[in-house]
């Protein structure tokens, strides 16, 4: 049996790093990398009888209580997807977006602020604004790179508006608080949603032609009837998953099912609700959380090895001996996730780096709860 631990931690670091960007760019999956190479580092540095520790640390990552709560926000957005309440939530912003230049780039930001604060996931929320927005701000004579900017711009506030997955994540890797992360998240995303509407604006007053207005529409008023009424579930949906958290009256993971009851009977009330929806949606989450239970299963069996190798340690200090300067260090672990988000997804850059970067954090006197709100 090949011995690694003859490397030292600083030459096994670099090997493991070596290892794991050899095996991604062979294109295997980031869950099956992360685990092979736990298994190979656990038994050329420890041994047979290190296995059972990757067993342990599965466990200990799925058995966590608030971890329910990410299947269900993914079913929540699922059915979302399935459903006409995101099309019909995007024609009631016409009353706005229709009045000004810029207006419906601004009207796609808004939706994406209730989309996101309604479940939370990320890609899923791309997909349906580019299906709802995109063609016709493309028809409308809008700049593409404008365009294309508001839909991925707007569907990342999934990341940032309360309830996201994201957080949700970084609360189960850094052992903080889920109720706090969105507390602090709140005002943050809202402020970013802010200034994606400021920067269209500018940018139409600034260049008329990236982004026109629409013509005068005479909206009947049985119309404006119509389309205001369709906002009743969407902010109601909002209100009773944010209104349960903020107001103590649920947990995060409480809330997470009064979501998925809430647009389970909108879309009952609505007449869309069938079985193949329900199969459909189920489907996709299984998938969805499928994904992110086997990338969490394989960077918590990595990192457990790595932390037993020492690596966590070397890493911490190679890192906080950078500079004495805590805002220079914070800045170059940004930089870090950074680079590491050209290869790999969110979930797997949490679950990888924040049991390392969490703890330096803490040690160079900030909040892993402010951490949190500037890593997503």
């Amino acid at each position: 049996m090949f011995d690694l631990q003859a490397l030292g931690i600083e030459y096994g670091t670099l090997a493991m790093l070596l290892t794991l960007l050899a095996l991604l760019i062979t294109g295997m999956p980031l869950a099956f990398v992360t685990l092979l190479v736990a298994f190979i580092f656990a038994l050329g540095w420890f041994g047979p009888s290190s296995i059972p520790l990757i067993t342990s640390r599965i466990y200990t990552f799925v058995s966590s209580f608030v971890f329910v709560s990410v299947p269900m926000f993914v079913m929540m957005a699922s059915l979302l997807d399935r459903s006409g309440i995101a099309r019909d939530l995007f024609d009631a912003m016409r009353l706005i977006g229709g009045r000004f230049r810029g207006g419906v780039a601004v009207q796609t930001i808004f939706v994406a602020v209730v989309l996101a604060a309604m479940s939370g996931i990320i890609g899923g929320e791309i997909v349906l604004l580019g299906l709802l927005a995109l063609p016709q701000m493309l028809r409308m004579g809008y700049d593409r790179r404008l365009a294309i900017g508001v839909i991925c711009a707007g569907g990342s506030l999934g990341t940032m508006i309360p309830p996201s997955i994201v957080l949700i994540i970084y609360g189960l890797t850094a052992n903080v608080s889920i109720g706090d992360l969105f507390t602090a998240a709140f005002v943050p995303g809202f402020l970013l949603a802010g200034l994606y509407v400021a920067y269209v604006l500018v940018r139409a007053w600034l260049d008329p032609e990236s982004a026109p207005a629409l013509e005068p529409e005479d909206i009947p008023a049985g119309e404006k009837a119509r389309l205001l009424k369709s906002l009743i579930f969407p902010l109601g949906i909002v209100f009773m998953v944010l209104g349960s958290i903020y107001g103590g009256i649920a947990s995060v993971t409480e809330a997470s099912a009064v979501g998925v009851v809430g647009v389970a009977l909108a879309t009952i009330v609505r007449g869309e609700f069938t079985l193949k929806m329900l199969k459909e949606a189920s489907l996709q989450t299984l998938e969805t959380c499928g994904m992110i239970v086997w990338i969490g299963v394989g960077a918590s069996a990595l990192v457990g090895v790595f932390n037993l190798m020492g690596g966590v340690n070397f890493v911490s200090g190679l890192i906080t001996g950078i500079s004495d300067n805590p805002t220079v260090i914070i800045l170059v672990m940004m930089a870090i996730l950074f680079v590491l988000g050209m290869f790999l997804d969110w979930v797997g850059i949490a679950l990888l780096t924040m049991p390392i970067f969490v703890p330096i954090v803490t040690q160079l006197g900030y909040s892993p709860v402010w951490f949190g709100v500037v890593f997503r």
